[in-house]
């Protein structure tokens, strides 16, 4: 895989993920995650660790989430060797084109044979004022 490849791919695979859970199936996200997998997001009391875990802590969110449009300003990909950092900004709108909240997200990622997997994830909300 060449440089320009594997950050193409990884913005797909989270755009993918995040694309699915504005439809309200958060599993996107562990679809594209490693069986070892760490996670924090602002509710999560410690980290979350592996993957059924993961697929636990996301079940809350199943059916409960509807956002109509989404962005991912200042995307970024930082490549080394079989390692990735993803990181960006992530905005939802409203169906009147409100925003609705700011987060800035970080993804590690791994290459796991032939295959981008999220080793560890981590969301925060963006201060905002």
């Amino acid at each position: 895989m060449n440089q320009d490849n594997s950050q193409e791919t990884i913005l797909a695979l989270e755009r993918s993920a995040l694309e699915r859970w504005c439809k309200g199936d958060p599993f996107g996200l562990s679809d594209i995650a490693a069986d070892d997998v760490t996670y924090f997001d602002h509710i999560s009391e410690a980290r979350v660790d592996g993957i059924e875990a993961l697929k636990q802590h996301l079940r809350q969110y199943e059916g409960k989430v509807s956002v109509p449009r989404f962005e991912m300003p200042n995307a970024m990909v930082r490549l080394h060797d079989n390692i990735a950092v993803l990181s960006f900004n992530w905005y939802t709108y409203s169906g009147d084109g409100a925003l609705t909240s700011r987060w800035n997200a970080t993804e590690v990622y791994s290459r796991i044979g032939n295959h981008w997997k999220i080793v560890h994830s981590n969301w925060s909300r963006a201060q905002t004022g």
